[in-house]
């Protein structure tokens, strides 16, 4: 029998390209010795299209992180070239991607999630920061300022009052021409990586994360090894606490209609309620990640998980493009 060809799409031109060719060589050695798999791993440029239309490949591994890999091109464009792909389908995938869209439609669904305002550049510029301070007032400060799409935590930043909202914009509009206000709520932080679609879910035990240095989880605290205390399950949390999160979690992906994988940011509340922060429909793979320590908690290889995403790609075979998704449509208007 012939062997798999799998196109490991990685790299790309985002803001997130360091992560997401960490992702697709961690993908590249989960399959690598196995003759059952003709692997490829592609850089991602403008020059995809030509490359997926003359490789000739049974599948692709989308481990692109940012834009161009989670809101929905390089899905696209997949099924239009009839390719299967793992992950998130287009259109889910892209609104789980936009913080605000995915915000709107949590808030639909019923899962708790931190009050927020979005703005854009133009209206910013066309209004006058008056606009934003006084909208920022109203839902109240501390805040988190952050891009309305990207990862990484990438341009966010802590705002404890109106003096430095101006920077914090500044910084925010440098990765989106869309900005997020969000209130800022203290706690735990956990992340929950959840496997599967529709009937078939399964919600990994939630990780624990305590940056060592940084005042929060930021870009380094992600992907410096050592920089974060990653503990799963939770230490010296009750279990209906802990059990109440993970439901949420699973609300939140099924809300998305995320599928294949994907991972959900929470904070605990000090009332143990849990809220929602971000889902991820194309969560880093990489070794410092809160999706291998779930793995490793649970006995789980990424080479098994590697090869359960392709196999469910496979099967699924190509999907067609623009097919409708309810679950993850809204009017995506700007305040």
């Amino acid at each position: 029998m012939a062997a798999t060809k799998v196109a490991i799409l990685c790299g790309g031109r985002s803001h997130e390209r360091a992560v997401s060719l960490r992702s697709g060589a961690r993908v590249e050695q989960a399959l690598h010795g196995d003759a059952g798999w003709d692997v490829t791993v592609i850089d991602v440029d403008e020059h995809l299209p030509t490359v997926l239309e003359q490789g000739d490949f049974d599948v692709a591994f989308i481990a692109l992180h940012g834009r161009g890999g989670e809101d929905d091109q390089v899905q696209a464009l997949c099924e239009l070239e009839g390719l299967p792909y793992t992950g998130t389908r287009n259109g889910p995938c892209g609104a789980a991607f936009d913080k605000a869209r995915a915000k709107r439609l949590l808030l639909a669904a019923g899962v708790p999630t931190p009050a927020f305002i979005t703005f854009s550049e133009h209206a910013i510029e066309q209004f006058g920061a008056g606009d934003v301070r006084d909208e920022a007032e109203q839902l109240g400060y501390p805040l988190v300022v952050k891009p309305a799409q990207g990862g990484s935590a990438l341009g966010t930043r802590f705002v404890d009052d109106a003096a430095h909202l101006p920077r914090a914009l500044i910084g925010a509009l440098s990765y989106d021409q869309h900005v997020l206000l969000e209130r800022h709520v203290t706690g735990r932080e956990l992340s929950v990586t959840i496997l599967g679609s529709g009937d078939d879910i399964r919600v990994l035990p939630a990780v624990e994360i305590v940056p060592r240095h940084a005042d929060w989880f930021d870009y380094e605290s992600r992907y410096t090894h050592g920089e974060t205390e990653f503990t799963c399950p939770p230490q010296d949390m009750d279990d209906a606490v802990r059990e109440r999160a993970e439901q949420v979690a699973r609300a939140a992906y099924e809300a998305l209609d995320i599928s294949g994988y994907g991972r959900v940011d929470l904070i605990v509340d000090e009332s143990g309620e849990a809220w929602v922060l971000e889902v991820s429909p194309v969560p880093g793979l990489t070794e410092t990640g809160t999706v291998s320590v779930a793995l490793e908690a649970t006995g789980t290889t990424l080479e098994a998980l590697v090869r359960e995403l392709l196999a469910d790609a496979l099967e699924q075979g190509a999907t067609t493009a623009g097919a409708g998704h309810d679950g993850a449509s809204d009017d995506g208007s700007d305040g």
